[in-house]
């Protein structure tokens, strides 16, 4: 995959590549190098009860560290395949209205810093990212911690395509 390193192609990508966020009609609405923040109507993403459905949350909330994670790399002049490794979600409170969730790392620049020294040294990276979905009034409405994993691009070449059989990106880490 080229590297993305702006907004605008990361958008895109996210659009043409993932049906499920056209769906949702996910956009971008701004990235400061630390946070990225996703939107989404609730009309496309309600459930039965009338607020935001659970997988839309979970969805927008892995898209946006997945995003704010290949932005970082592309800025550093890499490109690479990121993978959810793994993931632990919170619903805190219902979302009833427009759905915006916030990405960042939470500890600081030193562990982007070793991220991308790890990811120059081996071709291969993990990092923690946090997501939120912020309520109408400023609070976490859901909260998410995930674990991605950053391929070089000929080392994801060996990723096995079978949803069945997903990459052990823990073989050979140290």
């Amino acid at each position: 995959m080229p590297a993305i390193a702006d907004v605008h192609a990361l958008e895109r990508h996210l659009l043409s590549g993932i049906p499920l966020a056209r769906e949702m009609q996910m956009r971008v609405a701004e990235y400061d190098g630390a946070c990225l923040q996703l939107v989404a109507p609730l009309a496309p993403n309600v459930n039965d009860k009338g607020c935001a459905f659970g997988g839309s949350l979970v969805s927008l909330m892995t898209l946006a560290c997945w995003g704010l994670a290949s932005l970082r790399l592309g800025e550093a002049g890499h490109s690479a395949e990121v993978f959810v490794q793994d993931s632990m979600v919170n619903y805190l409170e219902p979302v009833w209205g427009e759905i915006v969730v916030e990405a960042r790392q939470l500890i600081g620049d030193s562990e982007w810093n070793d991220f991308i020294a790890m990811f120059n040294a081996r071709g291969k990276a993990r990092i923690t990212l946090t997501a939120e979905v912020v309520s109408s009034g400023g609070s976490a409405a859901a909260r998410l911690s995930a674990r991605f994993v950053a391929l070089r691009g000929e080392a994801s070449a060996a990723v096995p395509q079978s949803p069945i059989d997903p990459p052990n990106p823990d073989e050979g880490m140290t």
